[in-house]
């Protein structure tokens, strides 16, 4: 490990007691429900319970609480989109430390309301992350602030490691621990206190496959990083040479994730736990659900990072995981356009079970008859196999269809 980022055990546990009775010493539970699901024993860290709903509040203070008193006075300066932002912000006001934040251009309003709502400069600055920081870096010489990192600094990934110090002191038995990696400093401080603890412990990276910047690190490979993810919180498209020293040093293998897995395990937590967690923190049940056969019979303590998921797109998750399962589903179907035949289809679906949410009837297409009507009907199944039931129903009674959306 390189000397500048050199964190052991006695600084994590350090990092505890100073940070103790500020922040909330977040719940670890056994999910008897998703261990069931899964064939292993999982262990749930519920970090989106946080204050600002992120971990990212431990690192923040645990930095900010080093700070000589000439540092605190001239103020603090971070980069970031998101949860990094809101714990700075948080902590910073609670200290009475002024903090400025830079926060790239196409941040969600929200997020920059929230950030000002705890007493902070937002400035949005730069197309991407990266010229944020860039912009943030100038800045911070400029005024002489201290420049709080997301994840490259030591203090940060001593704070963040007091949650594997949680975790084992609530469940020694854990035998691995999934962390999902964006920059770093979270898997990097868990694993120095976990291994420290409990050497035969495995700990186990996830990443998104658009943004395996830390996979491909360790790997010495390259190939295109980015694009659209619901886990932005983990998408970063560069490595920390701090962070990778960790990673290669502590870690067993980094595991990838797609989008879609990433959405079951947002909705699987939400209904099983019914918790509320944002992509990046449902990456770990992501991992494992995709990787079950690794874990087999198992104890395994996976950290739910986050909780800070735009409203729209949880609302959006939780219709696209329905529409999987074969719980929601649009049956297109064109019949005589005659008084009766509406009336007849929702008889049938009915008494088949099936529950009508809507009806988009269409008379003006130009690309079926004049003597008939499309309809789009958007029907609740119980299940997969219910929904194929409703559709032999409508077979049956004679109604030709093709389901749209499934």
């Amino acid at each position: 490990m390189p000397a500048p980022l050199l964190v052991s055990l006695a600084d994590i546990q350090q990092a505890a007691r100073a940070i103790d009775g500020q922040i909330v010493r977040t719940p670890c539970r056994r999910s008897r429900t998703l261990s069931e699901i899964s064939g292993c024993d999982i262990w749930l860290k519920f970090e989106n319970l946080q204050f600002t709903a992120s971990f990212k509040e431990r690192g923040a203070l645990n930095k900010l609480l080093s700070l000589t008193e000439s540092e605190r006075a001239a103020g603090v300066i971070a980069m970031s989109a998101g949860n990094h932002a809101q714990g700075v912000a948080y902590h910073a006001q609670r200290l009475g430390i002024p903090a400025t934040i830079v926060m790239p251009k196409g941040t969600p309003f929200i997020k920059i309301q929230h950030t000002e709502d705890f007493g902070a400069r937002v400035i949005v600055e730069g197309e991407t992350l990266a010229e944020a920081a860039s912009f943030a870096q100038e800045l911070c010489a400029e005024e002489r602030l201290t420049f709080v990192h997301p994840y490259d600094d030591p203090k940060i990934i001593a704070g963040q490691g007091t949650i594997a110090l949680e975790m084992l002191e609530k469940a020694p038995e854990l035998d691995a621990l999934i962390v999902p990696i964006g920059g770093g400093g979270l898997i990097s401080g868990m694993a120095v206190a976990a291994r420290a603890v409990k050497p035969d412990i495995e700990i186990f990276g996830v990443q998104t496959a658009l943004y395996p910047s830390m996979y491909r690190a360790l790997r010495g490979e390259t190939g295109p990083c980015g694009g659209s993810t619901v886990a932005e919180g983990i998408a970063v498209q560069s490595v920390a040479e701090g962070t990778r020293a960790f990673v290669s040093a502590l870690v067993s293998d980094i595991l990838l994730v797609e989008e879609a897995e990433i959405e079951h395990a947002v909705a699987l937590l939400l209904d099983v736990e019914k918790t509320v967690v944002e992509g990046a923190g449902a990456a770990g049940l992501a991992a494992l659900l995709k990787h079950r056969d690794r874990f087999q019979g198992r104890k395994v303590g996976l950290v739910l990072t986050a909780g800070n998921i735009d409203p729209r797109l949880l609302a959006s998750i939780i219709l696209r995981e329905l529409s999987r399962a074969g719980r929601i589903s649009t049956f297109h179907v064109e019949l005589n356009d005659r008084p009766g035949s509406l009336a007849r289809i929702a008889t049938v679906i009915g008494e088949a079970g099936g529950n009508i949410i809507e009806v988009l009837h269409n008379r003006l297409s130009s690309a079926i008859s004049v003597k008939n009507a499309a309809l789009d009907i958007t029907i609740e199944t119980r299940d997969a196999q219910h929904r194929d039931a409703v559709g032999r129903a409508m077979t049956e009674a004679g109604f030709a269809y093709k389901i749209t959306s499934a």
